[in-house]
């Protein structure tokens, strides 16, 4: 895989309005533009895997854990493939940063885990879990060419073949804000404390 100036930046197209299910579940999605077409996103918070009753079904079922699933986010393109993954950890929902395009590769943020998995073939390439509660979202800042994951818990850089390169943590979850700044990345925790942590290193540069 080849990054630099060239690499497609994903462009979000349509975040839906929450939705209820029959049973009452808010459901969301997102659409966005990638190298191979438009990508829809999922929210899939009753979905039941190894089921024939679910309101959707995908060619490829990928739990992520052995153990209880809390969230479920299903990935297509019309006409090509569709997976849905499932997760542990605390339950994630489906928002502006649930997913980024990097290259040929949709990096996607589902429970307390991040997915690589490849645009053209929608085959997995990867998954690691990045936090012991949840993954809020995951991020690529062009500029450092880093991969970032915003966790409850820890911030972590990973590489684009999944090894974590560094992670770091606060005094409270990381839960009010989350931004890639140009000197570091910027986040506030539940006290509204900020941090400022160095891309390279995750050297904590600032707090206040």
């Amino acid at each position: 895989m080849t990054i630099g100036p060239s690499t497609w930046v994903t462009s979000v197209l349509q975040l839906s309005s929450p939705s209820k299910a029959s049973d009452g579940t808010v459901q969301r999605s997102l659409v966005i533009e990638t190298c191979e077409g438009e990508v829809a996103i999922l929210d899939e918070p009753t979905y039941s895997f190894g089921s024939a009753d679910n309101m959707r079904t995908y060619d490829v079922e990928i739990r992520l854990d052995s153990d209880n699933l809390t969230s479920a986010h299903g990935v297509k393109i019309d006409g090509k493939w569709s997976v849905i993954f499932g997760a542990g950890g605390g339950c994630s929902t489906v928002h502006q940063h649930s997913a980024v395009e990097v290259g040929d590769c949709l990096y996607l943020a589902v429970g307390d885990q991040v997915v690589c998995m490849s645009l053209v073939t929608g085959l997995k390439e990867w998954s690691r879990r990045v936090d012991l509660a949840t993954c809020f979202g995951v991020y690529w800042d062009r500029p450092h060419e880093a991969l970032i994951s915003h966790g409850e818990l820890q911030i972590s850089r990973l590489s684009l073949k999944g090894d974590e390169i560094w992670n770091a943590g606060g005094a409270d979850i990381f839960s009010e804000g989350f931004k890639c700044l140009g000197n570091g990345i910027e986040v506030i925790d539940f006290n509204g404390s900020v941090y400022l942590f160095d891309y390279r290193t995750g050297t904590l540069l600032s707090t206040g």
